[in-house]
């Protein structure tokens, strides 16, 4: 059963001006897939916060959530681990 890792996406251009998102890093203001969980491609898997804006993070694979790696009021950067998911056919 191969494993999809769902990392955090490469911040827009515009971020690099702005607040926190401008130092390289975000929070998770909320996590909203637990272990187990199946989600769909497109799903909102989470919740960022810049200090400006509220972002929904999508999945972009569909499967069974097999570990989350970060909590409610982490800071991440870019290409921080998330999640990773199982197939899932």
């Amino acid at each position: 059963m191969p494993i999809k890792e769902i990392r955090l996406p490469k911040f827009p251009e515009c971020w690099e001006t702005c607040g926190n998102c401008g130092q390289g890093t975000v929070s998770i203001l909320e996590m909203l897939v637990a272990p187990g969980d199946w989600v769909a491609r497109d799903d909102t898997v989470l919740i960022l916060e810049t200090g400006k804006v509220a972002l929904d993070i999508p999945s972009p694979f569909a499967g069974r959530v097999q570990e989350v790696w970060v909590s409610e009021g982490d800071s991440v950067g870019e290409g921080a681990l998330l999640m990773t998911l199982s197939d899932a056919g």
